[in-house]
Formats: C-alpha cells, structure tokens, sequence
C-alpha cells in the first residue's frame, strides 16, 4: 500500500469502472497446483527436447507460462517442490547428461525459485558431506561470461551455500592436500571461498547468490577463525578502490556491500562487533549517497543499518508500548462500558544502563538522510532501519529520534522527505516505539500528510505522501488501544474520508479504504464505520465520478463528516490544478448542498465569491463553478420545498382545503388570493415528477378535483359565463402544458382539461380535442408515454360528457354531427396501443382507459342523439372490444367483457347497429351477465370463442385467441386452446366454415408478418393446431392453397430472423405441415434441411429433434428401406460442429429423401 508512486507525469492510471476491479478479483483463484502431472511430462522430457533448439524453446515457455500462474499464491507448490527437485538435480548429478541438457536443468531449476523464492527452496538442495566435492567441481566448468548460461552459476551458488554448512570441519574434507604431482592442492576452504569471491564481481544473478553463500560460509567457526578478517580485508579493500562513477565499479560495489549486509545479517554480534566501526568508516568515505545508482543507497542504507544493530545490543525494549489484547471480536464489543486497561508502558528505570557506542548517532543520521533519498526502495529500507534501530535504544534517546522524525514533516523539505517520515512512523507504530504521549505531536503531522499536494510545473506531486500517510493510519489502527485513540477519532476518520472519496489518485483513494476499514475493525470507535465501509469499499472507490458524486452524498449524510467534506472541498479542491477535479468537486458541492443548506448559504458562499475575482486563474475558475453550482441546487432545494408549502404531504392537503373552501362558497370571488389558489393548483399539477409514485395519484386527484371547485365558484359570472380573457389565458396555458416532456406534467394538466366546467370549454372545445389528440397520439418522441396518453383519453370522454351532445349544433360547443367521427377515431387509436417497456405491458393502460371512455361516449350519444351513431362506428367498437375480451391478461379481459355486455345489454334505449345482436344475446343472457366471470379463463374462453361463428367478429377474436393461445401463462393457454379445439372439431365437417376459418386465419397471419407481439404466438398455435388435427380435411387434399399460403407465410416470417424463440416455433410448425400431402413436402422438409444448417447451433439441434420425431409420427413420408439411415444421421450426427462438416451429413440427407440440395449463396450475389 505504500510503497505505489505516481507516474513521473503526475497522471493517473486507467480506472475505468471494472477493469482493475476485475483483475483483482480473478488473481488468487488457484486452489491447488493442478498442472503437477503435466509439469512432470515436461521435466521428463528434457532428455529429449534440449538438443532441438525449437522444441527446447517452446518447453521452457510453457514451464514459464504455467510457473507464472503462481506468483501471487507460491504456497501451492510447496508440496511439489521436493519432487521436482529431486526429477532435474537426478539429470545434473548423472554423468552421462551432455552440457546443454545440464544447463537446461540449472534453468528450470532457476524458473522454480524465481517464483517460491530462494530462501524456501534453499532447504531443499541436498547438503550431504558427499554433495560438497561435485558441486565444487561443477564451477570448474563454469565460464563466468556465459550470459545464456547463468542460471546454471545462480543454482550452484545458492546449492553450494546450503552444502558449506555441514557440520565438520572442512580442513577434515581435505585429506591428503598433496596431489600425485607432488604439488600442494587448494583447502576446501579457500576454493569455496575463491568461488564467492570470483562472483561477487560478476554482473549477472549470480552475484546475489555469491552474497547468500558469503553470509552463510563466512559465519561457520572453522571460517570464522582463519579468513573471516581476510575476507573482510579484502571487501572493504575491493570497496575503496571501486568507483560508482563507471558501470564496472558499480557492479564490484554492488556485490561487496550485498555481501557485507548479509554478512551483518546472519553473523553473531560478537563475531561482527570488532569491525563494524571499520565498515562504518569504510562505508562514510565511499560517500555512496551522491552515487545515482539507486541499488547501491539502497544497500548501503541496508547494511548501515546492520551495522547499527551491531553496535546495539539485541534487546526488546522494555519501555515499549504493548497493546493487550488484540482480538477483533473484542475491539468490535467495545461500547459504553469502560473497557479494561491492558496497555502496559514499563518505566526506564528498569532497564539495564548500558553505553551506547558514538557510532550508533552517524547510523542513525545516515538512515535520517535516507529518508529523504529520491528513490522509493531507499526511503522504505532506510524506515525499517529506523524501526529496528530505535527498538534496542533506551526510551530517551527513542524520543529523540522520533523529534527528529518530525523535522521531516517541515513544508521547506521535498515530497520525499514526507514520504519517508509517514514510513517510518509506520515502522515505529506498528513496533510500539511510538507511545501514546507522542501520537498528540503525530496526528496533525498524519494530518497534512493526508492531504499533501504540491503542485510542480503542470502537474503536482504528493501521491506517494498520502498513500504512506494512508499507511500510517492502517498501522496505528492495530498498535493501539481505543482508548488512545478516542480523542483524535474524529480528526482522523474525517480525514480518512476525505482521501478515499475526493483524492485524485485512485491507490490513494483504496490505501484510504483501506486504512479506514482496518480501524472500524481493530478500533471500533470511528462513527458509522460500518455504513461507510460497506458504501466505500476498494472496489466502489476504484471510480472517481462515482466517489465524487455519489458516495460522497451518501457519507456526507452522517453529520460528523459534512462539513469536513465540504471544507475539503472549498479549500483544496476547487483551486486544483487538474480541471477535471475542480469541475468534479464543483459537483460534489452542488450534491452535497441539501445536506447543509444553511451553511452553504452563510458560510461557503460567502467564502467563495472573494475567490471568484482573485489573482489565481485555477481559484477563480473552481469558484465561481462553485458558485454556480451552490446557488443551482439552493434553487432546486427551494423549489422541491415549494417554499413551505410544498412536500408529499402538504400538496394533498391543501388542494383539499382549496377545494372545500370553494364548494363552502367563501366570499373570494374577484379576490386576489384565488390568483394565488389557482397557482398552487398550478404547481401541484408541475410537481408531479418531482414526487414519488405513490403519492403522485393522491396529489393529481386532490389538485383536479380542487380545479373544478375553484372554476365553478370564482371563474363564472352572473350570465353564467367565463371572462374571456381568463378562459383563453388558462385553456391556452393548460392546452401548452399537454406537450410538455415530463410525462406527468402531461397527465395532470390532461385531467385537468377533463375536469373544468361547461362555461370555460363553450367555444374551445375544436381547440381542447386538438390539444388532448396530440397527447392520445403515439409519435415517436413519446412512444413511452403511455400514463399520458391514457389520462389524454380519460379527459377526452369527460370533456363530451361536460360539453353534451347537439346533432346540429356549433363543434366548438358540442359533441355533433361535424367532430363526432374525429372523437371516435382518436378514441379507437387508444385500442391499438401495444406499447411495452421494463414495466411489461403498458399500452393495457392505454386500452383500458379507451374501452372505458368508448363506453362513456357511446352511451351518452344513444341517450341524447342516437342518429349519430352509424354502423360502422358500432361495428368497429364492438369487434376491438371483443377483440380484447379475448386476450391474455385477465383484468384487462374481465373489463372488456364488462364493457361488451354493457353495450349489449343497454335498453335506455338500445345501442344501434350491433353486428349479429341475436346470435350474442344467444351466447350471453342476460341472466348469466352478472354471474360470468370473465377473469377465470374457465368461463370466458368457452362463450368468446363462439364469436368465432359470426362472420363480423371472426377476424378480431382470432386476433385475440391467438396471443392467448400462444402465451406463457399456462391456465390460459389451457382454457383457450381447449375451447378453440372445441370449436374446430364443431365446424370439422364443414367445408365452407373451415375455408372461412382458415381465410382469416391467414389474414391475421399476413396482417402481422414481422410484428412478433402476434407472429410468434400464432405460430405456437399454429403448432398446437397441426398437432391436434384441426386441419385434416385439407391434408387429404395436394397441394391444398392454405398449406401453401402458410408455408410462403412462415418462410417471410423467420427470413433472416435471430429470434431462438421465433425459430423454433416455426420448426415445429414445419413439422407439422408435412401431413398435408403432394409437393408441399418436399418444400417442407427443404425448409428443415435449411435449418439443419442455421448459424445458431441451438436452431440445428432442435431442428434434428424434432425432425427425428416427426419421422416416428409420420413414418410413411419416407421410404421404410432408408428410413433407419436417416434416423441415424439425425440421432448420431453432432450437431455442434462445424457447419462445412453439416452440410455435407445435410446433403447426404438430401440425397437419401430425394430433396434438392439448399445451395450457398454468397453475400456479394444475395
């Protein structure tokens, strides 16, 4: 977490909404080296594959592809690792295996450790006494300036240092030092040492591995006594004489202090005291901190450190602070009740006084500096040095550093000074040498260190700063009891906010998360940390607009963090110097506005308009955005409350005192305040999208209901008439509203026209239809709209009712002879709205409303002026509604039944011109009008589908029968398909009812090619009648034209159609249609064997399927001698494979039934 840097051009990197979240998700999936046998066939095939240069390649990528999937989870393969050792070093250590296949070995040896480590796979070499000789005589082999080769020197190196710690002396090892030529052969010893030495200074891995067996060879007694002074002598000599300034010297550099820092590591600290000073002095004149090789401060400030521990004595401070009990299940319980005190600080008295060298101050000023190196490696390593130092120093002298640690917090040092000092706070923490009379001096320092930002050139740098700052926050969670936190709680979780919602950068942001999390856990004190957490957590902060925008609202919901959110904001943010932060934090203000109004309006503001004419082009853009913003959402704030009035509840409540003060007649008329009544009506009807769903319905009706009280009583004068002033300036605002693009806005002022009195629609009525025929009518703007277009109707129907009927009165006045036709059309539209959206069906709405208000009209035209009433207008009313009583949702059903016996059943007087009134009074008695239940589909389906006998009536209910019949909804289904059944078998025997059935049958069919509301449930029923016979007395026939109208029908349909549900509908009717008899077969099973070969594979296998059952039902359509050929190719074949494969199984099918064969064409030709 803290060890991230910002890119050098100070931008961020890609946080796109899922893509990093992702990456992390899918990293630590792996539950098991499950690659284990295939990675053994690999290593078993070394033997064979290393002398061709191709194969050997592409063996080692795939070790190299399967290794690599376990570097973030390495512990999978410990059980593995033994193994697979044991498989290569049997190829190294055989005799018979050539060089390259040795070197292959020594590579995938190299590959292993590289991702479990060496520290862990050191323990595995063998280290017998009788290893040590052959290891050693490997090196002579050896070519040091081998580069392909080196992995084969690192394995050795790293087997050599666990080998030179058997436990004898190894001048035993020697024997006779004599060789048969009589000269004196190299000790054991120095050739061991030799081998370090000679790879210490060479430029490759090895050199790292010559440094682990230094520190593991160096410390043995026997080494101890006789060459450890030598080999000290000779680094520190190699060291002095090195110059960092040349690429070579950086390398013998490199290797010498690597060796030394190990060295200091694993020796005893009284082995290593007697020269540490000189180290230290050796070390002070290299003057490696001018150098600008990174690793070489880095080693440096790491083997400083060492040294430091060397003059210490290895001690745990007593005075060091130690937090008890460390349970997170008792940190969460931590409530009201005083916890009990477990924290321990043991005085100084009781340690042991002892000197601390003159050295240890140059140490510790050596590590201070290294806090303040460029470079993040140094910094850290420098920080844990700190840590690790400052824990073997009496409690004084600890203080003192940690006063010196705070001088790093000075705004004269650089970011890595900041950096550097957050780091090792941390370290001094989480090691309880920072005690709790120190955090007061830290917590503001943390602080500012949360927010540091300096701005250089065109970008700024300070990421790093807050991230570790971020990681001081995650180590004092743990190192401390709550208690010693309580008084800063609120300082640090409003700060922690602050960086995981606002920062710029999206680590900050997660370290913040982060950090945040581990307090609510281990401290359980920051106020509503479990809300926060699960609102911010590392995958919701991973988004800037969203953390902006979003969660910031919802954090700053909880009065502790809003107005530190909102301070953060105005004084750090908006004079950013990334424009997309300050136009972002402007928003956030215009978000976080609700939340305080108050103090937005008396104080940011106030703050900010002396920032809007400033000096700074940044500040002066971000505020007066700022500005802007605030003032936007004050207004919209203002506006929601409708300035005191306003609100789900009070808007009801006083469009009903408006109304019952009107119906009391209250002395108002020509008062001002009916201005004022009218516009609070008004604002009502405007707020309706403003509020919710369920109270919308209350509001509109309290304020319609209000608008034709108001106008009854104050809008009429004494010749009960409108002043025409007031009727043009409230329709024309009214009619205007009906266009509006909020949806409600539409549905309350349409009421409302269908609420106002005669008196204010005499002369306007031609105007008020053309207003509410605009919002009746789908256009493609407002296809959605389907609230509005069903409110449009319902004032439709009120209007004529308000206005009456005069057969040859003025059209501006009436309903008469001149707009009747115009207010049946836009009526009748209504009953053709289909419209679905996520809500499902909601033209029902809109049909629904149209029936009722048919209904209205129809009944008040025959009470006063049945002459209007033609038969056409009865006929297409009564056939759209029967249409509709055979239709699939059950209410909507049960109304359109409802409605048709009204209209039937009427006597006061009789509805005119109803198509076949006999036959339906015959089907539906008037004494069964009461008792039928049109919601059970039981009851409804057996009396509609008798309409299907009148002729007038046959095309509609069809219509209708066949979204019911096929539907999903399975009691539907049932009763419609059944009683559709009834009647086919009713009218089987007769010819001319079954060519009049079948006409229209495809008429409906033609009607809605391509409309899948229609197409796709007719071809379901189409299937289930197939299936039950409905057809056979045409199937005798050949080539009877309505199985070849049907087939040209069902090819237009799923022409080029990706609908898996239209397509497999169609296979089955396909299926179906083979019964009829003569050519048609052929051209139905062409139209199978094309979809045996369809793109999707879903479309083939079902195609397969069912063609397999069609052949055990209709057997006789194939020649018995091939059918159990082709039964096998259908049942046998794949029908997942690949389509060229197909066609050929396809063309032999073709050949076997004597049916063309379906030839490609090609895009360029089609």
């Amino acid at each position: 977490m803290a060890l991230s840097e910002m890119n050098g051009d100070g931008s961020e990197q890609e946080e796109g909404g899922c893509q990093e979240p992702d990456v992390i998700a899918r990293g630590n999936i792996l539950e098991s080296f499950a690659e284990s046998q295939e990675v053994r066939g690999l290593i078993n095939s070394l033997k064979g594959v290393y002398g061709d240069l191709g194969t050997r390649e592409m063996t080692i990528e795939k070790f190299i592809v399967i290794m690599d999937k376990y570097q973030e989870q390495p512990h999978l393969l410990d059980s593995h690792l033994e193994w697979m050792m044991h498989l290569l070093l049997d190829i190294v250590q055989d005799n018979r295996s050539p060089s390259p296949l040795v070197h292959l070995a020594f590579k995938f040896l190299y590959i292993i450790t590289k991702v479990r480590g060496y520290k862990i796979f050191l323990r595995l070499f063998p280290h017998e006494v009788a290893d040590l000789q052959p290891v050693l005589d490997m090196f002579a082999d050896q070519n040091p300036k081998d580069y392909e080769t080196w992995e084969t020197r690192y394995m050795l190196l790293l087997w050599l240092s666990m080998t030179c710690l058997i436990p004898f002396d190894l001048a035993r090892l020697d024997g006779n030092i004599l060789s048969k030529e009589g000269c004196t052969r190299m000790p054991i010893m120095d050739r061991i040492l030799n081998v370090a030495k000679s790879y210490l200074v060479v430029s490759d891995k090895a050199r790292d591995a010559a440094a682990v067996l230094v520190s593991r060879f160096i410390i043995r007694p026997d080494v101890k006594q006789k060459r450890m002074a030598d080999f000290l002598d000779w680094a520190l000599s190699t060291l002095s004489n090195s110059s960092f300034q040349t690429m070579e010297g950086t390398i013998v550099m490199d290797g010498m202090l690597q060796a030394l820092a190990q060295l200091f590591k694993h020796g005893k600290r009284d082995d290593c005291l007697p020269y540490a000073s000189t180290v230290l002095e050796c070390l002070d004149n290299c003057k490696l901190s001018e150098s600008n090789q990174t690793l070489l401060r880095k080693l440096a400030v790491k083997l400083v450190q060492r040294l430091g521990l060397t003059f210490l004595k290895p001690k745990v401070a007593k005075w060091r602070y130690q937090r008890g009990c460390r349970s997170l299940a008792a940190n969460l319980q931590f409530s009201a009740q005083v916890p009990v005190v477990q924290n321990l600080v043991i005085a100084a008295a009781d340690e042991e006084e002892y000197d601390i060298p003159g050295e240890v101050e140059n140490v510790i000023e050596q590590l201070l500096i290294g806090l303040k190196d460029k470079d993040t490696i140094v910094r850290w390593s420098a920080a844990k040095g700190i840590g690790r130092i400052t824990g073997r120093l009496p409690k004084e002298l600890a203080d003192d550093v940690v006063g010196s640690l705070l001088d790093c917090f000075s705004f004269q040092e650089t970011d890595n000074s900041w950096h550097g000092g957050c780091l090792a706070l941390a370290e001094l923490g989480r090691r309880g040498l920072l005690l709790p009379s120190r955090i007061a001096d830290v917590v503001p320092v943390i602080l500012k260190a949360l927010t540091y930002d300096e701005k250089r050139g065109a970008c700024s740098v300070g990421s790093n700063v807050r991230d570790a700052a971020c990681y001081v926050c995650w180590a004092f969670a743990r190192a401390y009891d709550p208690l010693e936190l309580k008084p800063f709680v609120n300082q640090i979780s409003s700060a922690l906010v602050i960086a995981a919602v606002f920062d710029r950068d999206i680590n900050c942001r997660r370290a913040a998360s982060a950090a945040f999390q581990e307090n609510v856990g281990r401290q359980g004190t920051f106020p509503h940390g479990i809300d926060i957490v699960t609102a911010a957590d590392y995958f919701a902060v991973g988004n800037r607009v969203n953390c902006f925008l979003n969660i910031s609202v919802y954090i700053a919901s909880f009065p502790e963090y809003t107005q530190s959110m909102i301070d953060h904001l105005v004084n750090t943010k908006i004079n950013h110097w990334d424009g997309v932060i300050r136009e972002l934090s402007t928003k956030a203000l215009h978000n976080l506005t609700p939340q305080v109004p108050e103090y937005m309006t008396n104080v940011v503001l106030p703050r900010l308009l002396p920032l809007a004419v400033g000096t700074d082009l940044h500040t002066r853009h971000g505020a007066i955005l700022a500005c802007a913003e605030i003032t936007h959402a004050l207004y919209k704030l203002a506006a929601e409350n409708n300035r005191g009035l306003g609100g789900e509840l009070m808007r009801p409540a006083v469009c009903t005192l408006i109304e019952k003060l009107s119906l009391s007649k209250m002395p108002f008329r020509e008062d001002p305040i009916i201005d004022g009544w009218q516009w609070l009506i008004n604002d009502s009807l405007r707020s309706l999208p403003l509020v919710s769903s369920t109270a919308r319905r209350q509001i509109k009706e309290a304020a319609v209901s209000a608008l034709a009280a108001l106008c009854n009583e104050y809008y009429i004068n004494e010749q009960r008439e409108a002043n025409p002033a007031l009727q043009g300036e409230l329709l024309q605002q009214y009619i205007s509203e009906l266009q509006n693009t909020e949806e409600m806005i539409r549905c309350g002022f349409s009421l409302a026209l269908g609420a106002l009195p005669r008196f204010l629609l005499k002369g306007k009525l031609q105007q008020v239809l053309e207003g509410l025929k605009k919002v009746i009518c789908i256009s493609h703007k407002d296809v959605s709209f389907a609230e509005s277009r069903r409110d449009g109707l319902k004032a439709t129907a009120k209007v004529c009712q308000t206005v009456g009927v005069k057969r040859n009165g003025p059209q501006d006045e009436f309903v008469c002879k001149d707009n009747v036709i115009q207010i049946y059309t836009m009526l009748l539209n209504g009953m053709s709205d289909y419209t679905t959206d996520s809500r499902g069906d909601v033209g029902a709405w809109v049909r629904e409303a149209a029936m009722t208000s048919l209904m209205e009209v129809t009944l008040l035209l025959v009470q006063n002026e049945p002459e209007l009433l033609d038969a056409n207008i009865c006929k297409q009313i009564m056939c759209c509604v029967a249409q509709q009583s055979a239709e699939k949702i059950d209410r909507f059903r049960a109304h359109a039944g409802s409605v048709f016996l009204s209209l039937l059943n009427f006597d006061n007087p009789t509805i005119p011109h109803i198509p076949h009134r006999e036959e339906l009074e015959r089907i539906f008695p008037r004494s069964e009008a009461v008792t039928l239940n049109w919601n059970a589909p039981s009851q409804a389906f057996p009396r509609i589908t008798q309409l299907l006998g009148l002729p007038t009536y046959q095309y509609y209910v069809l219509l209708g029968l066949t979204v019911s019949v096929g539907g999903l909804t399975e009691t539907t289904v049932r009763y419609s398909a059944q009683s559709l059944f009834d009647y086919m078998k009713k009218i089987q025997n007769d010819l001319g009812a079954m060519n009049n059935f079948c006409e229209t049958l495809l008429q409906v069919f033609e009607d809605n090619l391509l409309n899948d509301r229609v197409s796709v449930p007719l071809l379901k029923m189409l299937d289930q009648m197939l299936a039950n016979g409905c057809f056979d007395i045409f199937t005798a026939e050949e080539n009877h034209p309505f199985s070849l109208k049907l087939l040209t029908l069902c090819k237009e349909e799923i022409k080029k159609s990706k609908d898996i549900q239209k397509l497999r509908s169609s296979i089955a009717v396909f299926c179906g249609m083979i019964q009829f008899q003569g050519d048609m077969r052929k051209k139905v099973l062409f139209q199978l064997f094309l979809l045996l070969c369809h793109p999707f594979p879903v479309i083939r296998k079902t195609t397969a399927s069912q063609v397999y059952e069609m052949l055990i039902t209709y057997s006789d359509i194939v020649d018995p001698d091939i059918l159990d050929e082709v039964m096998t190719v259908l049942s046998d074949t794949n029908w997942d494979a690949e389509l060229p494969l197909l066609r050929e199984k396809r063309n032999y099918l073709c050949d076997l039934m004597k049916v063309p064969k379906p030839q490609l064409v090609s895009k360029s030709a089609a």
